[in-house]
């Protein structure tokens, strides 16, 4: 084992906490910790990180899920729109050159700390209902 596979591991365990408890994709931490941290290119470590999120994902969802905090129907609708926006989007970001890709990244970054920092209205509440 060496330092690069310990440094990947901690990128893993950082992004699986943080989809695990504040509900981040782990693509937020995967790509940019590979692109920057270990110079790989962008539509590498884009579809690397799609296949680690994998894992990640089923064990926070079926965390989540098992406490009640999941909305099925929700869930149904926006993972089959994802399956089919994905297909698009990775048939897209092939022939994009990675220089742009990584621009289009980092202001998808931007902006969605500018919508975390300043919300635009209160988020709704509700009770929780049983799945």
């Amino acid at each position: 084992m060496s330092w690069g596979d310990l440094v990947a591991i901690g990128g893993g365990l950082l992004a699986g906490f943080l989809s695990g408890t504040i509900g981040i994709g782990g693509g937020l931490v995967f790509v940019p910790f590979m692109t920057i941290g270990f110079r790989i290119a962008q539509p590498l470590a884009q579809g690397t990180s799609l296949a680690a999120v994998i894992p990640t994902a089923v064990v926070g969802g079926v965390t989540h899920l098992r406490r009640g905090n999941v909305r099925r129907d929700a869930a149904i609708w926006m993972g089959a729109g994802g399956v089919v926006g994905a297909a698009i989007g990775a048939l897209i970001a092939v022939e994009v050159p990675s220089s742009i890709l990584a621009r289009i990244f980092g202001a998808f970054l931007l902006f969605s700390a500018y919508r975390i920092a300043f919300p635009g209205r209160p988020a709704a509440t509700e009770p929780k209902v049983p799945a």
